[in-house]
């Protein structure tokens, strides 16, 4: 099984840090699930939300530590296509309607994830603490 150590992404980023002295930003943050959307179109996707918000939280204290990180991007806004396991395991905030062999009709319904991380992009993170 997959290790979640948001604590691991605070030392990497101190590593970094002390090594090159360079500003940082994390390109690709995320959880893949097997995600799935309920009879009324929703996703209760509350295992993601606790994995970005610790590791938000684990960047903050990174900051906090005295790295340089300038900006984060959740991985991804949208399901997308694994490499390895195709669309069993989903990665984005909003659910695309499709398998791995029937395109359905393709139709995009936010997760709870989605609402939870546009209250913390209007709150620039501060919502990550409440």
């Amino acid at each position: 099984a997959a290790q979640i150590d948001p604590t691991g992404l605070r030392i990497g980023l101190n590593n970094y840090w002390d090594k090159y002295r360079k500003p940082l930003i994390i390109t690709e943050n995320g959880l893949g699930t097997a995600d799935e959307l309920t009879t009324d179109n929703q996703v209760h996707d509350d295992y993601r939300i606790d994995y970005i918000k610790t590791h938000i939280q684990a960047i903050a204290d990174a900051i906090y530590d005295g790295v340089d990180v300038f900006g984060y991007n959740v991985w991804s806004f949208i399901d997308i296509l694994s490499s390895h396991q195709g669309f069993k395991k989903r990665y984005g905030l909003m659910y695309v309607d499709r398998t791995d062999f029937d395109l359905k009709d393709l139709q995009r319904y936010p997760k709870d994830s989605y609402y939870w991380y546009q209250k913390v992009i209007a709150s620039n993170g501060e919502s990550v603490f409440d």
